[in-house]
């Protein structure tokens, strides 16, 4: 009998253990398009459903002691994700990930006037909304878009590609690359929202950030420039905790953005170059599952699901979405930086590639470890 669990890469033979992809339709959007499914799965039991609507990550659902759970939220047609055009479910996001103030910045001496989509400032852009060509080699899935120039107000045709690939050791990587033909601005993310029991809120999962400091947010979830120590806040998650354990109505920067979080951390030690450091560990007591997110970004976006209850469209198995259902890592640079010149540069000169590299790392059982 052999002992060895799922998740150990000892029981696989090397001929054996490469991810497979299997496609098939999941809908046809309002326009009359097809849109597909991607089903990335390795002999382990980790499975990655990703949409060439939006680059979205559907499902990931991870084998754990009580059966599979798929770990983050979203929809069951693709008619609802065409609906929910708030949440932002599982999305590859640019070209500008989360806000610019005011839907406006000045590059090379020239104001360009952006979509003001939430108030008055700008959030996320276009790559949302998006039709993806894809290639599948391996365990890997290319997702490539193109951005006219003008889009959204923003300079340049950009180009976009996006790779998707599990590995044999469960990790699932996110890879950005984008080129423009003119100067511009980019910051890239995605927006998954995890919950690693698979249903209910996430307020008793804990999670470690790897940032002692954080942006400090002004009442239109813009940062004000100042970037301040989680020391002695409710913003601190360097030791580890319960997501809601110091949710007090009676902290400024919790309160005016729902009674949540919805800030930038400034991750600790970032390594330069294609290198990754970790940002973030979550685990879930009563799932037994835990995950690590890698990247190569400067910041990670913390989201609590504080608005998730305003979604119009119904959650999986048509379950209404709730305040507090999931949690996005949405690792990037920072809000709002072409307004703020002391944040790292969101400048991608023409002719130049814009490199992005995650990873999403999962674990089950004795893995898991203790925060």
């Amino acid at each position: 009998m052999d002992r060895r669990g799922p998740w150990d890469m000892r029981r696989w033979k090397e001929a054996d253990i490469m991810a497979k992809i299997e496609t098939k339709l999941f809908g046809f959007t309002r326009a009359g398009d097809p849109v597909n499914e991607y089903i990335l799965s390795n002999p382990g039991g980790l499975s990655v459903s990703v949409l060439d609507y939006g680059a979205i990550i559907k499902n990931i659902i991870v084998p754990a002691r009580r059966g599979p759970v798929d770990v983050v939220l979203g929809h069951d047609t693709i008619q609802e994700y065409e609906l929910d055009t708030a949440t932002y479910c599982g999305s590859f996001v640019g070209r500008y990930a989360n806000r610019i103030e005011g839907a406006a910045f000045t590059l090379n001496g020239k104001t360009y006037q952006l979509e003001a989509n939430s108030g008055r400032n700008h959030l996320h852009g276009c790559f949302a909304r998006k039709s993806y060509a894809v290639k599948a080699f391996g365990d890997t899935l290319l997702l490539e878009a193109d951005s006219p120039d003008g889009e959204d107000g923003f300079p340049g045709n950009m180009k976009i590609a996006v790779r998707y690939t599990l590995t044999p050791d469960n990790a699932f990587r996110m890879d950005y690359r984008v080129s423009s033909d003119a100067d511009t601005i980019v910051n890239l993310t995605n927006h998954t929202y995890f919950n690693l029991n698979g249903g209910g809120t996430i307020l008793d999962q804990r999670l470690k950030l790897f940032a002692s400091t954080y942006l400090e947010s002004n009442e239109e979830t813009c940062p004000t420039g100042r970037i301040l120590p989680v020391a002695g806040t409710p913003m601190d998650f360097t030791k580890g905790k319960a997501i809601g354990r110091d949710l007090d109505p009676g902290c400024e920067q919790t309160r005016m953005v729902g009674d949540g979080y919805d800030h930038c951390y400034v991750i600790d030690r970032p390594r330069a170059g294609a290198r990754q450091s970790i940002c973030a560990w979550a685990t879930c007591d009563e799932s037994n599952i835990s995950m690590k997110v890698y990247t190569t970004q400067p910041g990670v976006h913390l989201y609590t699901g504080n608005f998730l209850q305003e979604c119009p469209s119904p959650g999986k198995g048509l379950h209404p979405m709730q305040k507090y259902g999931g949690f996005c890592l949405e690792t990037e640079h920072f809000p709002c930086s072409p307004s703020h010149p002391e944040f790292p540069s969101t400048i991608l000169r023409a002719g130049k590639v814009f490199r992005v590299s995650n990873t999403l790392r999962f674990f089950t059982g004795k893995q898991c470890g203790v925060i």
